[in-house]
């Protein structure tokens, strides 16, 4: 290449700039060639029942459902956690038990702190 210390650099960064917007003309380009014709009624006739929509399609979800799910994937996924420190129990030294203890302390404090804001109690 040359002797510039920071040559790859600069080429590095043109590829990185220039093959998204190379990437971005084509796909424009194609667009405009093989765009589909304009919708017409036919195409705007409903297709994945047979049936015409009827009511609003805006639906309301209690915000509890949500949150039973943040909680069981947030206690689910820190108990996955634990399976590791299980398998390897006997090996670790006495700095990992303490981690993972204190590891428990937080999980538990979250759990109680749920439970006496009532968010696992079903609604």
């Amino acid at each position: 290449m040359s002797d510039h210390p920071y040559a790859f650099l600069v080429l590095f960064l043109a590829v990185a700039v220039a093959f998204p917007l190379v990437l971005l003309t084509v796909a424009r380009l194609w667009f405009r060639c093989f765009q589909p014709a304009k919708p017409n009624a036919a195409k705007q006739a409903p297709y994945e029942c047979g049936l015409a929509e009827s009511g609003d399609a805006w639906i309301q979800f209690k915000a509890h459902y949500y949150l039973y799910a943040i909680l069981f994937l947030i206690f689910d996924v820190e108990l996955l956690f634990l399976l590791p420190f299980a398998a390897a129990f006997t090996a670790l030294p006495v700095t990992a038990i303490v981690t993972m203890l204190l590891f428990l302390l937080l999980l538990v404090e979250g759990l109680i702190w749920a439970w006496g804001r009532g968010h696992l109690e079903w609604k």
